[in-house]
């Protein structure tokens, strides 16, 4: 195994010095040349380091000796993106890529390297137009589309009996997506509806329109930095309202910062770290070995992409573009999620929780308490020509 570090803001190792375990390769020389862009520096950096080191893990564990990744931090800018991508594909000649967290960004990179043979493996973003009539057949998204955890707190939210939410999100196209699936499975009123800005910190003015509406309950979602600004902010505003929202707005690096303003807050996840399965429970003792802290859901999707891609290799030469793709879509691999299938847009289909946060000894942390959604696809499959 090669890992060439390019990214001089990762602040973290590589694993290359990590002890290998039995190799899970049965295709003779099946080399693979990984391009991983995430973000590793800025607002967004711990997502990026979560997906990043969950893949690693996954690689350090197999004992795979045919893979090389080049990593490269994107900054959270898709023109950095961009071209990050041109070289990787142009230069590196990098056979997959993955990594992306942002939509933005993903919308920046993705269908110009499919559209170049290039396989791409999303840990995280999942944007609609990807997942309907943009799907493609080199691309897999691994985690979710975008609307799925926001479906299913917007029924939640109705379960619990909630007739006006107040909602928000940043502008740009996850947020879209977050609220248009909150809307789709929410059955009562909105009461107000705004569009923050991308990476925005202060949120005084949001607070004072959630205070003057007659919201019932609010939803929200703020991955990374803007979460932890706003749930500080929403926990000394004064208002009372019960808050809903996806993990992206309750993970575990979100929660150490925010404290005990998130406590017994309810969120939606298709993985938390009480899944009961031995892979699952494996993953979170070795994540937590290796790193010195408790796996996030952006971990998670990071080890299971790299299970995805070693289940391929073990089937297909890379170079057999339509039979890669076809082990890839049969994803024989043992997920963190328990069994782990892809609807025909090559997303998955899969079973989304209701979490609530908790306190575990000094770790802010979740349960698992219910099942939101039960084997759920997305709701753009429909759209796919695959």
């Amino acid at each position: 195994m090669i890992i060439r570090r390019k990214a001089s803001s990762l602040g973290l190792a590589l694993l290359a010095s990590c002890t290998l375990l039995t190799p899970a390769i049965s295709v003779a020389d099946n080399k693979v040349k990984v391009g991983m862009i995430t973000t590793l520096s800025g607002g967004g950096a711990g997502l990026g380091i979560d997906v990043h080191d969950g893949f690693m893990l996954a690689i350090a564990q197999s004992g795979n000796k045919n893979i090389e990744v080049v990593v490269e931090d994107d900054q959270r800018k898709p023109d950095v993106a961009v071209q990050l991508a041109d070289q990787m594909i142009q230069s590196e000649k990098v056979d997959v890529l993955t990594g992306i967290i942002w939509s933005n960004l993903a919308m920046a990179v993705i269908p110009s390297a499919t559209a170049q043979g290039k396989i791409y493996l999303s840990p995280n973003a999942g944007p609609s137009v990807l997942a309907g009539k943009g799907c493609h057949p080199n691309y897999f998204n691994v985690a979710w589309q975008n609307d799925e955890l926001h479906e299913a707190a917007g029924a939640y939210a109705t379960d619990e009996g909630y007739g006006k939410s107040f909602i928000l999100a940043p502008n740009y196209p996850a947020g879209k997506d977050a609220l248009t699936g909150y809307k789709r499975y929410f059955k009562g009123e909105i009461a107000g509806e705004l569009y923050t800005k991308l990476g925005q910190t202060d949120y005084a003015a949001e607070l004072a329109q959630i205070r003057a509406s007659d919201a019932d309950s609010v939803f929200f979602f703020l991955p990374g930095g803007m979460g932890i600004s706003f749930l500080k902010q929403y926990s000394g505003s004064g208002i009372e309202l019960p808050v809903v929202g996806p993990a992206f707005s309750f993970d575990q690096g979100i929660l150490q910062a925010v404290g005990d303003a998130a406590l017994g807050i309810k969120n939606t996840s298709q993985w938390n770290k009480d899944i009961d399965n031995p892979t699952n429970a494996a993953f979170v003792e070795s994540f937590q070995a290796e790193y010195g802290r408790l796996p996030s859901l952006y971990a998670s999707q990071g080890f299971d992409t790299a299970n995805l891609l070693l289940s391929a290799m073990d089937k297909a030469e890379v170079d057999d573009t339509e039979a890669f793709r076809a082990a890839l879509k049969l994803a024989d691999f043992k997920s963190v999620r328990g069994d782990f299938k892809f609807g025909n847009n090559q997303h998955p289909v899969q079973d989304i929780y209701v979490r609530e946060v908790i306190k575990e000894g000094d770790v802010y942390t979740n349960k698992i308490i219910a099942t939101a959604l039960s084997d759920h696809a997305d709701s753009y499959a429909a759209d796919c020509s695959l």
